[in-house]
């Protein structure tokens, strides 16, 4: 099935044929990921490095059809956060393709030997990492999430069906055609990328029952969409929640570096998941931190809400309703609480949090330390943005989302991630008595 004939409008008629249609994909996608689990490392990062060239080559027909989705995101009334994740320029569109590099260049995290071990029957026991297979992933808004999640599953060995949504559906067409032209470049099969023949909901539906032919789900979006996908999958799900993120400061930290921080968590770019939705301040630093940051959020345009203690303490900073400590805004809204201490912050933290990414803000290591032992969360940062819960900053070229559970894998999930193991038994005819 062409890429090119994957559009919107030519969803098929009923359930049934979509099933077919899905079916289908789902075993091209099968024999596809054979052929890329067994070829060489440099055959895939050659892929890559021609994926990315292809972005370069395709600028202006990403950039038209990326105009196409915003356009009718604005007709549907899409919030400007979520206007925000879907735009493209010249900017995003070369930081996709050098994401690709970055990728291409990572050690190949397939067939490695992560423990090693002999018996005291001379049986040598091997730990070696093998790609997961096939994998789904279920997105909304950011078209540039197809060139990222693709890439890091083919770096991992895996073929992936990337769901993106009705709203980014132009844009990550004319990506993954250039992933697809970057695969046949280097002599890969075009279906190691695929996607299903329609945006819609139905779309979603047939891939979390397709067990036979996809091995790993991947949802990226919303509650709505995250819970949707957890409670229907008969696929094993690796989830990436919202990020209800949290940074606590404490009076030790200096309140200029304060300022700078919660500045830059909040507002660098407030529609992404690593956004800091939550600031807690201890009791004994409102007077000497709460008024400068209250001072430069604002004019920058910062909607402040507050608990009573705050409120009282700064008249500008508007009353917090109770699901305000529950709520990702996704936009220039912060909520402010005032605690007593460690404890109570991370007894806030653990009950409102979603387990994305937490922060504290302080000079004292041993108060970092305990934090970091005790918060629930994927990503904990001491004394630094939570802008930085990304794949790329930790260096791995890209992420495919934050996983926020706590089975296989945690945080920013890359191409390492997106691996399973297998033992391997060597012996010198061995029977076991």
């Amino acid at each position: 099935m062409s890429v090119q004939a994957l559009r919107e409008d030519e969803a098929p008629a009923d359930r049934e044929s979509l099933e077919r249609q899905m079916i289908e994909l789902g075993e091209q996608a099968r024999a596809a990921q054979h052929v890329l689990a067994t070829c060489a490392p440099e055959t895939k990062a050659l892929a890559l490095h021609k994926a990315a060239a292809a972005i370069r080559r395709r600028a202006d027909e990403i950039k038209q059809a990326n105009g196409e989705d915003v356009a009718g995101g604005r007709q549907r009334g899409l919030s400007d956060a979520l206007l925000d994740r879907l735009a493209l320029d010249d900017a995003r569109i070369e930081a996709m393709a050098a994401g690709l590099e970055a990728i291409a260049e990572l050690p190949d995290p397939v067939g490695r030997t992560l423990a090693d071990w002999e018996r005291p029957n001379g049986l040598k026991i091997a730990r070696v990492s093998v790609p997961l297979g096939v994998i789904g992933v279920i997105y909304e808004s950011r078209p540039n999430v197809t060139a990222d999640a693709g890439g890091l599953c083919l770096k991992a060995g895996n073929a992936a069906i990337l769901r993106g949504g009705s709203e980014s559906w132009s844009s990550s067409g004319v990506i993954l055609d250039a992933l697809r032209d970057g695969l046949a470049a280097a002599g890969l099969p075009e279906d190691c990328v695929q996607r299903p023949p329609t945006a819609g909901r139905d779309a979603v539906g047939v891939m979390l029952g397709m067990a036979k032919h996809i091995d790993v789900i991947v949802p990226r979006g919303g509650r709505g969409l995250v819970e949707r996908v957890q409670s229907e999958s008969k696929v094993p799900v690796l989830a990436h929640l919202e990020g209800v993120n949290h940074t606590y400061l404490q009076r030790s930290i200096d309140p200029e570096l304060a300022r700078r921080i919660v500045h830059n968590a909040k507002l660098r770019r407030p529609g992404i998941c690593g956004a800091t939705e939550k600031l807690l301040i201890d009791r004994d630093a409102v007077k000497t931190h709460l008024g400068p940051i209250v001072e430069d959020l604002l004019a920058a345009g910062c909607e402040l809400r507050g608990d009573e203690a705050i409120c009282g303490a700064e008249s500008r900073v508007l009353p917090a309703k109770a699901e305000d400590w529950d709520t990702e805004y996704l936009a220039p809204i912060l909520t402010i609480k005032m605690v007593d201490g460690l404890d109570q912050a991370v007894a806030h933290i653990n009950r409102h949090g979603s387990g994305h990414t937490e922060a504290i803000l302080t000079e004292d290591d041993a108060a970092a330390d305990r934090f970091c032992r005790e918060v629930e969360a994927a990503i904990c940062m001491v004394n630094t943005s939570t802008q930085f819960a990304d794949g790329g900053e930790f260096g791995m070229g890209a992420e495919i989302g934050i996983a926020t559970g706590k089975l296989h894998a945690r945080g920013p999930v890359g191409a390492e991630q997106l691996t399973s193991y297998k033992y391997v038994v060597r012996g010198r005819g061995q029977t076991r008595p």
